[in-house]
């Protein structure tokens, strides 16, 4: 007992852990993320990893939970700084979609979300609350840009939900690397889809004269 104990305080962070599995992912594919790997990756046995995450799937999950914190912090600073809320819209698309191929963030998404077929309550709560951050500051997003003028008159909750299926779709092909959807081609889409929806007084300008 004694021994484990000892073990355990010498033990790296969990952020380290965490931030060792992603290095992992983004070098090497998921594939080859094991509990022995990532042991020897930071000096613990597979037996500690388990101590501390219980399950792959666990381990999974709070390595996303950890990368969205971060995210969220940097998503936040980009809604927060100066200029129209159709520029800071550009900005939320553009942290959201992978940056290329086996974007690692992104890899680890589509996991979990395999996982989540045969997660159980509390897991699949965590990934709402995921899920819930990202929506939240869309639709304050879009309610600014609405009462700003600038945007067409939406619902920002029910724009914000077709928005996000619009772009969990192509940012799966950009992660997969599905051709003919590269990260700029589908940003042009994004775009020209905003354009087409959001402009405000876009209606007008197509009544005839």
């Amino acid at each position: 007992m004694a021994g484990q104990a000892r073990a355990r305080k010498n033990a790296p962070p969990r952020e380290d852990v965490m931030a060792a599995a992603m290095e992992m992912i983004a070098e090497r594919g998921l594939e080859k993320l094991t509990m022995a790997a990532l042991g020897r990756e930071v000096g613990m046995s597979s037996g500690h990893l388990l101590y501390y995450f219980r399950t792959k799937d666990e381990l999974l999950l709070r390595t996303l939970e950890w990368s969205e914190g971060r995210l969220g912090a940097e998503r936040g600073r980009l809604l927060a700084r100066q200029g129209t809320a159709r520029e800071r819209l550009d900005a939320y698309v553009d942290l959201y979609v992978p940056d290329a191929v086996g974007d690692p963030h992104w890899t680890l998404w589509l996991e979990v979300w395999n996982r989540s077929l045969n997660a159980d309550e509390e897991g699949r709560d965590r990934q709402a609350a995921i899920e819930g951050a990202w929506h939240r500051d869309l639709v304050a997003l879009l309610a600014e840009g609405v009462s700003r003028g600038e945007f067409e008159a939406i619902d920002p909750d029910r724009f914000a939900s077709r928005l996000r299926a619009l772009l969990d779709g192509f940012s799966i092909h950009v992660a997969i690397g599905l051709r003919g959807t590269g990260r700029e081609q589908v940003l042009a889409h994004v775009r020209e889809f905003l354009d087409g929806s959001l402009a405000s007084g876009a209606r007008d300008t197509r009544r005839p004269v």
